[in-house]
């Protein structure tokens, strides 16, 4: 089957990130990092609709109820898509205005994980473990820029990246305070000529990532084997995810400008964000917040 390309927004953003589907109220969020904004699009009903926020917005997961966890530049809040309101959830101290949050993830036991990285790429960053009471483990250090967050499809695997590093982590993890901090290299984007951007996993256990500086969208194997290469809507793919009522279309957030010089379209479609069917794969229900799908064990 050939594949389908759909523009779905109407405005190119700037720093376009972190596409999350909401099977519940069949969703998707995502990010304008730069423009300090968080928006949401439902494809049945054709609404748009979004939030601004006061600092750089880095990603969002899914909450309880009407809500969304998004990580600001200085620390993780909850968002009330109500009335718009923010609540700190966590805030590192002492704060540390050399670094900003990134790219987020929820696991599958509820808890939200997210990666500061150094505002000019210093490797400064480190790995958040966050649950809905607002404690923290800290999994990682000297990360870059941290990206490429997602979990296998019992959660017993979390793949994370410092994306200048053109390679893909794989650590043992698990509820609780199960996490080997050694982790494997699963994935090595370097002969691909790019570090690798946002990442999603379909229902195989295939991770879908964004190789944002040749403008490309890869599906490796858990055992980090290139299955599919394709070309993205644009010259700067930035994210990904899976939505729609079978979970079988690709939503691909991309870059038009980042703000810092690293990454500037020179497509006239930089910016936008898009739906890619026809791949023949589906993903997985994002998890939420505070919420456990997946009993501990």
């Amino acid at each position: 089957m050939a594949l389908q390309v759909s523009r779905i927004s109407t405005t190119a953003a700037q720093l376009g990130e972190s596409p999350v589907w909401d099977a519940a109220r069949q969703r998707l969020y995502w990010v304008d990092g730069v423009s300090r904004r968080i928006h949401a699009y439902e494809p049945e009903r054709g609404i748009s609709r979004h939030w601004d926020v006061p600092s750089m917005v880095g990603s969002v997961g899914l909450g309880q109820g009407d809500t969304l966890v998004a990580a600001l530049a200085d620390g993780i809040y909850r968002l009330d898509l109500g009335s718009g309101e923010l609540a700190a959830l966590f805030r590192p101290d002492p704060s540390d205005s050399r670094v900003r949050f990134n790219d987020g993830k929820v696991d599958r036991w509820g808890r939200f994980l997210c990666g500061t990285m150094g505002v000019h790429a210093e490797p400064l960053g480190q790995l958040f473990c966050i649950d809905a009471g607002g404690a923290h483990m800290v999994l990682a250090h000297g990360i870059r820029i941290s990206n490429a967050l997602c979990f296998s499809p019992d959660g017993r695997t979390m793949y994370f990246a410092d994306s200048l590093d053109r390679a893909i982590r794989a650590y043992s993890y698990g509820p609780g305070d199960a996490f080997d901090p050694e982790p494997r290299i699963v994935i090595d984007t370097g002969p691909y000529q790019s570090g690798p951007d946002g990442a999603t996993i379909d229902c195989d256990g295939c991770l879908w990532v964004a190789l944002v500086q040749v403008g490309k969208v890869a599906r490796f194997t858990p055992q980090g084997e290139l299955d599919r290469l394709i070309d993205a809507p644009t010259d700067l793919p930035s994210s990904v995810a899976f939505g729609g009522p079978d979970m079988s279309t690709l939503y691909v957030t991309s870059i038009k400008d980042s703000g810092t010089g690293r990454a500037v379209s020179r497509h006239p479609n930089g910016g936008f964000l898009f739906a890619i069917d026809g791949l023949g794969v589906t993903g997985l229900p994002e998890a939420r917040f505070g919420l456990q799908p997946f009993p501990p064990s």
